[in-house]
């Protein structure tokens, strides 16, 4: 059974990407969206898109002081938001060893401390009505990991685990969390908006530089329709029972089922080494 009654989205970075998608697909669907933008002109353009339906807000996730004001005033002139996406995000390359600290940190406060923010900042309200539905936006990089984008693969890890603790949490009242996890898809993840690191260490170049070039020459080419994952993504909030994890594309299933294989493979190998470690 489903619920295909209106409701109000409040995503994140609506300007591009996964954003655009779900924010259009939505606004077509009759529900109403508030979307984030971080330009005046990108808000103006966005709230076009369907008057009265469209709101848009000027909001950096990184600020995370402005995240609760923002939540409130939505929440009072717009309406209670029945379901937050958290979407706004990018990805860093760069090998550990020639990656800067303040380049991690970048990472996780756009792709873990503003979510989780936002996440702080609605649960109060949806709480109070016993109803809502989180999602977040990983990746099957939250799963899997492959040289080269280590920084990414943390902060992705990183909201897997929150996002399914939150859920526990949650659960008893009446909200709902799914961590959705694409593969490639046709965004600009791969493009403009990843930030690369500089180049150091020529040991590195074997293993990586065949990574960087795939990657490049795969940008705008990668098998995934962010106009289905939106239409699937409204069907994900319709449901009355949706899942803790979705994964989105015939890549992400094939590389996570390979994943967990390995895992097991490895666990039962050693399964008498980590016994042994109990008291008797």
């Amino acid at each position: 059974m489903s619920d295909m009654k209106s409701k109000t989205l409040f995503v994140t970075g609506v300007s591009t990407g996964f954003g655009r998608a779900l924010a259009e697909a939505a606004l077509a669907a009759g529900h109403r969206v508030v979307g984030t933008l971080r330009k005046e002109a990108d808000r103006l353009e966005f709230e076009q898109l369907k008057p009265g339906a469209a709101f848009g807000k000027l909001l950096d996730v990184t600020d995370t002081a402005a995240i609760a004001p923002v939540i409130a005033e939505v929440e009072k002139e717009i309406g209670a938001i029945d379901v937050l996406v958290n979407n706004a995000g990018y990805g860093h390359e760069g090998l550990v060893e020639e990656s800067t600290i303040d380049e991690l940190r970048c990472q996780f406060e756009v792709n873990v401390f503003g979510p989780v923010a936002l996440i702080q900042a609605v649960l109060p309200y949806m709480r109070k009505r016993r109803a809502g539905h989180i999602l977040n936006i990983t990746s099957m990089g939250g799963i899997i990991t492959m040289p080269g984008i280590a920084f990414y693969h943390g902060s992705k890890f990183a909201l897997e685990g929150i996002s399914e603790s939150l859920g526990k949490e949650v659960k008893s009242f009446g909200i709902h969390v799914t961590a959705v996890e694409p593969g490639g898809f046709r965004t600009d993840w791969a493009g403009r908006s990843m930030v690369r690191a500089e180049r150091t260490i020529a040991e590195y170049d074997e293993i990586f530089e065949p990574l960087r070039q795939r990657r490049n020459e795969r940008n705008g080419r990668q098998p995934g329709d962010p106009k289905k994952a939106a239409e699937v993504m409204l069907k994900l909030i319709a449901s009355e029972n949706p899942p803790t994890h979705l994964l989105l594309g015939r890549d992400a299933i094939s590389l996570v089922r390979e994943k967990l294989g390995l895992l097991k493979t490895e666990f039962d190998a050693w399964e008498q080494v980590s016994a042994s470690t109990d008291f008797e």
